[in-house]
């Protein structure tokens, strides 16, 4: 088969499912061809050879997160914002202004390339294409209707979005099935969309087959664009610095490595995936802002966590980790010193509850239904 895949640059979760699951169905044959932006066509492009750049779509997000009002008002007006990576003021254009872009981008090669089939994680684009050409397609998500963190003023668009996700041939949520599934509060009420019997919860393509580990540090990966990094740094170091435990915080910051200690805290501008894998093995427990990716991480080492929302999936995601008992939800400062001493005094119970949904989780094996799904379609 021919197979385009298009994939959302909004945090590198979607590229990381979308890279593993290409290349599964590469080496069963079929023809690959990528779309994406900013740093998501980056990484397919070091993967794949047939890999397109179309316009990304972002909200609008600086050194405290994403900023709702803003957001809002940049759904239909360019806005001045700090680029930390380029330290200048830059005009951020509408994202209105972004989605039509994208759409050309996406409109000018589909149709050349006649797929046979069309695989968006989280690019509703692309959904919107494949169905105004009649190619089946298949859309690969952990959020469709949220229910926390979002202002009421998106539900329209919401609604807009569902409308091309009912029409999809099969929707796949790589996350275990209720109620265990960590996205549930992004994902929302099922039945309530009237997609019952259209939506399948294979697992998470992250392959959670238990590693055993010590407990010798407490891990902070910090992920997501430059400001949402530096908010993180600005909660965590203050309190890291300060406790016994050796901390090791990974930046996120891609380049040339970088090293330094700040007290028993050592911070380093990257880790390749071999030395996070390590880091994560032996980490006591956890500390992140709530990335999809990094939950099923911490469920593969049963790791418990401490989770840091930058963003509403986040806040989902931290929300229903903390209702498993696997992890502590905190905003600031002080209630992250008050949950740091939380976990050091109760950790036998989180490590039992996380050891629990890491028995469950590893009962599914994403990428392979994922693959199976989309090869069954075309039949």
């Amino acid at each position: 088969m021919r197979l385009l895949f298009s994939c959302s640059e909004l945090g590198l979760g979607h590229v990381s499912r979308i890279i593993p699951l290409g290349k599964r169905l590469q080496n069963h044959g079929h023809e690959m061809f990528f779309f994406s932006g900013g740093k998501a066509y980056d990484m397919l492009q070091k993967e794949f050879t047939n890999v397109y750049r179309c316009t990304p779509i972002s909200w609008y997000e600086n050194a405290y997160g994403i900023i709702t009002s803003a957001s809002l008002v940049n759904l239909f007006l360019p806005l001045p914002l700090f680029n930390f990576e380029t330290n200048k003021l830059e005009i951020k254009n509408s994202n209105a202004w972004e989605t039509i872009h994208r759409y050309y981008d996406l409109r000018e090669n589909i149709r050349g390339l006649a797929p046979d089939m069309l695989i968006a994680d989280g690019d509703i684009n692309a959904l919107r294409l494949a169905q105004r050409w009649g190619f089946p397609s298949v859309y690969i998500a952990n959020m469709i209707r949220p229910s926390m963190g979002f202002s009421a003023f998106l539900n329209p668009g919401e609604r807009l979005v569902e409308r091309y996700v009912k029409r999809c041939s099969k929707i796949i949520i790589p996350d275990n099935p209720p109620p265990y599934t960590i996205s549930e509060y992004s994902v929302g009420n099922i039945d309530n969309m009237g997609l019952d019997g259209k939506v399948e919860f294979v697992g998470s393509f992250v392959d959670t087959s238990p590693v055993e580990g010590s407990k010798e540090h407490i891990f902070a990966p910090i992920s997501g664009p430059p400001g949402t990094r530096a908010k993180m740094l600005k909660t965590l170091l203050p309190v890291l610095k300060k406790i016994k435990t050796k901390c090791i915080v990974s930046l996120g910051t891609p380049g040339k490595k970088t090293s330094t200690k700040i007290g028993n805290c050592e911070l380093h501008t990257w880790l390749s995936v071999k030395e996070r894998a390590e880091c994560m093995r032996n980490a006591k427990f956890v500390i992140f802002s709530g990335g999809h990716a990094t939950c099923f991480e911490t469920v593969k080492y049963a790791k418990p966590s401490i989770c840091i929302p930058t963003q509403p999936e986040q806040l989902g995601n931290a929300a229903k980790l903390q209702d498993l008992s696997c992890s502590i939800t905190v905003k600031n400062k002080k209630q992250l010193e008050k949950a740091v001493t939380r976990m050091e005094n109760e950790h036998e119970s989180f490590d039992r509850n996380v050891l629990a949904l890491n028995r469950f989780s590893n009962r599914y094996r994403g990428l392979d239904r994922a693959q199976t799904i989309v090869e069954t379609l075309q039949n």
